[in-house]
């Protein structure tokens, strides 16, 4: 009976320890997602005007840190220009950033070589593996030492312009104009003539009166006047 008894006990403690373990899993991942592991190795690189410039990123809660610090070249004596500026965003927001994190900033840094200062770029890095993501996942301009103003160009005084009076041109000599005769004026009551050109008139050619015939010559010579047609028949019949 002791037995049975410690074999329930023995598994309603084993139960007991599996409900607290799944209920801790799962509290655990409802928490967010955890910061970025520190980066022990900085990233260097050097500005267009020869300034030697070191990246640094931190962690700071839910925030990722960034400092930038560089020093140009000395000039004989004189010792090269210092500055830094720092940056600040939650890029672990952004899941290309949290599969490479060094290339996110090494994307920054690209940026930033190009300048001539390399704290007086734009306020805002985008870098294209999280450029769709919105302003806080970015990296945002926090401060910078020195502090640099820039001010705003004045408007430029505009130059008075002198008016100077347009020269007059002599005026044109006009030519004498010929007088062009003018058309007879019509008489009153007179309409305009107009000139009728004659129509060809049609020609009609008589016809060549026909020789007389052998046979009319002969009965005029031969037979009396009153028989001379019925002369002219018979002569002309026996011809044919």
């Amino acid at each position: 009976m002791r037995a049975r008894m410690r074999v329930l006990l023995l598994f309603l403690a084993a139960t007991v320890f599996v409900s607290n373990a799944q209920t801790n899993n799962s509290s655990n991942d409802n928490k967010q997602p955890q910061q970025p592991q520190q980066h022990d190795e900085p990233i260097k690189f050097i500005t267009k005007t020869k300034d030697s410039c070191t990246m640094v990123m931190s962690g700071l809660g839910d925030y990722t840190r960034l400092r930038v610090s560089c020093k140009g070249p000395s000039q004989g004596q004189t010792p090269g220009r210092s500055y830094y500026c720092d940056f600040q965003g939650k890029p672990n927001l952004c899941r290309a950033y949290n599969l490479n994190t060094r290339h996110y900033f090494t994307q920054i840094m690209w940026d930033m070589r190009k300048l001539s200062h390399a704290c007086q770029g734009p306020k805002i890095y985008r870098p294209q593996m999280c450029k769709k993501f919105p302003d806080e996942v970015q990296m945002t301009f926090l401060a910078s030492w020195p502090k640099t103003t820039t001010l705003k160009p004045s408007k430029p005084i505009q130059e008075r312009k002198t008016v100077v009076p347009a020269q007059t041109k002599p005026a044109p000599t006009l030519k004498p104009v010929k007088p062009q005769p003018q058309p007879a004026k019509p008489q009153p009551g007179k309409g305009p003539q107009k000139k009728t050109t004659p129509k060809p008139g049609k020609t009609t050619t008589r016809p060549t009166e026909q020789p007389e015939s052998k046979a009319s010559r002969i009965a005029s010579e031969y037979c009396w006047k009153s028989f001379q047609g019925v002369c002219t028949y018979f002569i002309s019949w026996f011809q044919n």
